[in-house]
């Protein structure tokens, strides 16, 4: 009788009937007393956990990239203006747009009441030991700028040039997706200051760094500049050192804050 009754607990457990919330069945036994059994479900497992939500700051970034690779899609492969100071496509102005139509969501938790801003370019008149374009004005945080300068990189003429060319390919290999480039150089397309973002940190694998901008790429049509836009441009590190490596110029890698939070 006892094994009998094992048996029956054993195929009420199985059962799908019990398998959810509390049940009890009352059962006799061989003296005739009623005997009540009574199942609770075991506690259920947590579910996995997730990657956790975006951060405030990691959306700041996909809101600015994302929005770069609208306008690459819209350009469609057509040059637009950027001859004017209004002209978004201006290299600069373009990273400017960029920022600031996504900034008003966000604040830096330090200054929680203050709007999020961008610093123009250093003015040429302030450039004295290097050429205009390399770096920011020194806007501060308690002024808005959510950047802090993660890295740079200044041509150093007490050095040789295989010295200058190790530092500037170290100096590179810093980048992080979401990271503002500004640079003077002397490259294939032209030769000043340029603005661009990184789209993905730097690639050891490849030795490359992948980008989005405009008007590094241009022509002119009826005597105004007309530039292209690129997302996701991609080149071997070595491409860009060749073209900052020089003697007064060189390069900033600006980096947001990472106290950045919801406004």
């Amino acid at each position: 009788m006892i094994k009998r009754l094992l048996s029956l607990v054993l195929a009420l457990l199985l059962c799908p009937l019990f398998a959810l919330g509390e049940a009890s069945i009352t059962i006799v036994d061989p003296d005739g007393e009623e005997v009540s059994i009574e199942f609770f479900d075991a506690e259920p497992a947590p579910e996995p956990e997730g990657e956790g939500e975006k951060s405030a700051r990691d959306d700041f970034i996909d809101s600015i990239i994302s929005l770069a690779e609208e306008k690459y899609i819209a350009a469609n492969g057509r040059a637009q203006r950027a001859q004017y100071s209004g002209d978004i496509y201006v290299c600069k102005n373009f990273t400017v747009y960029l920022f600031r139509e996504n900034a008003d969501r966000f604040r830096m938790a330090e200054y929680p009441d203050v709007e999020l801003v961008i610093p123009d370019n250093l003015p040429k008149d302030q450039c004295v030991e290097y050429v205009y374009g390399m770096e920011w004005k020194p806007v501060s945080a308690e002024d808005g700028n959510p950047f802090y300068a993660a890295a740079e990189f200044r041509y150093d003429p007490d050095k040789s040039k295989e010295e200058n060319w190790q530092d500037a390919r170290e100096f590179l290999k810093q980048v992080k997706r979401g990271d503002y480039f500004q640079m003077a150089a002397n490259y294939y397309y032209g030769i000043g200051a340029h603005s661009m973002i990184f789209t993905e940190d730097y690639d050891p694998d490849t030795d490359t760094v992948t980008w989005c901008d405009s008007n590094m790429k241009g022509e002119k049509r009826g005597g105004d500049r007309y530039g292209y836009v690129q997302f996701n441009a991609n080149k071997e590190i070595d491409w860009f050192v060749d073209a900052f490596c020089r003697k007064k110029y060189g390069a900033t890698i600006y980096r947001l804050r990472d106290d950045i939070i919801y406004k």
